[in-house]
C-alpha cells in the first residue's frame, strides 16, 4: 500500500472493530488523534460508520443519497439499467460487477431486480464498502435492494478466469447473464466529471494495467453481455470495437456479446 493509512477509532467501544480491520489490512490502529498526524489517509471508525480521510476530503458511502434515483421512474432511465436490459429474458439476472468501487452502479442494476456480485480489489476501498453495505441493510428503505448485493474482496481478472474455467469444466452450476467492467484509467484522473469525493479512491486504486486482460477473462465466462462503462468521448477499453454503445450526457455503456 503506497499511502500511509491509519484505523483510527474515536471512541473505546470501538477499538476491537478497528483491531480486526487494521489486521485485515495490515496497517495500524490507533485511538490518538496525534498519531493520525503522521498519516496520509485515515479510514476512521466512529458511531457513524467507516469513512476515510485526506487531503482535507471526506469519504463515506451512502446508498441513501441515491433513492431518488432508486424510484421506479427515474430508475428506468439509468445508462447502466438500459445497457443491462436482457429481452425476452424471464427471471433474475446475475450481474458481475467486477470493479465494484463504492458500488453505485451495482447498486442501480440490484434496484432494478438483478442480483449483483461485486468485485474489489482494493482493501480499504472494500472495507469502506462493506460498511455502506452493512449500513444500507439497516435502513427499511434500502434493505431489500441491498441484500442482492453481494461483496468479494479480491482480483476479479482471477475470479472471473477461475469461473470461466469451472463452467468450462462443468463444475459451476450458473454462468452470469451480465458481466459491468469500469475501470479507472489515466484519461479519467484529470477529468471535471471526477467527484471530489472519488479523488481519495484514486490515490488508492490505480489505472488499469491491462485492459486486455480484464476483458478477454470477463469475455472467457460467456455471459450474455459484458458492459463496458466509459466517458462519452473516451475510446474502447483495449481497443475493442463494441457490438454496440448506449450514450448518455456523460457516460457511454460499450456492450459486448460474446
Amino acid at each position: 500500500m503506497e499511502q500511509k493509512v491509519f484505523v483510527y477509532y474515536t471512541e473505546e467501544a470501538k477499538w476491537e472493530e478497528a483491531e480486526a480491520l487494521a489486521a485485515h489490512l495490515q496497517i495500524a490502529a490507533t485511538g490518538s488523534e496525534e498519531e493520525i498526524r503522521e498519516a496520509d489517509m485515515v479510514l476512521r471508525l466512529d458511531a457513524e460508520g467507516l469513512s476515510l480521510t485526506g487531503d482535507g476530503l471526506k469519504l463515506r458511502g451512502d446508498f441513501r443519497k441515491m433513492l431518488p434515483r432508486l424510484k421506479h421512474n427515474n430508475l428506468s432511465h439509468e445508462s447502466v439499467v438500459k445497457a443491462a436490459k436482457l429481452k425476452g429474458f424471464d427471471g433474475r439476472p446475475t450481474v458481475v460487477d467486477a470493479t465494484a468501487g463504492m458500488g453505485e452502479d451495482s447498486l442501480l442494476l440490484a434496484a432494478a431486480g438483478c442480483t449483483v456480485h461485486m468485485y474489489e480489489y482494493n482493501p480499504v476501498v472494500a472495507a469502506l464498502l462493506s460498511d455502506t453495505l452493512r449500513r444500507a441493510l439497516e435502513d427499511p428503505d434500502l434493505a431489500e435492494i441491498v441484500r442482492r448485493m453481494h461483496l468479494h474482496e479480491g482480483d476479479s481478472v482471477k475470479a472471473l478466469r477461475e469461473m470461466a474455467e469451472k463452467l468450462d469444466r462443468g463444475e459451476a452450476e450458473e454462468r452470469p447473464d451480465l458481466i459491468l467492467l469500469d475501470p479507472m484509467f489515466p484519461e479519467r484522473k484529470k477529468s471535471s466529471l471526477v467527484k471530489k469525493k472519488l479523488q481519495l479512491i484514486q490515490q488508492l486504486e490505480h489505472p488499469c494495467e491491462d485492459e486486455a486482460a480484464l476483458v478477454d477473462a470477463a469475455l472467457q465466462v460467456k455471459p450474455r453481455r459484458v458492459m463496458i462503462k466509459r466517458p462519452v468521448k473516451g475510446p474502447f477499453l483495449a481497443d475493442r470495437k463494441p457490438s454496440y454503445s448506449i450514450t448518455g450526457k456523460n457516460i457511454r455503456y460499450d456492450c459486448m456479446i460474446p
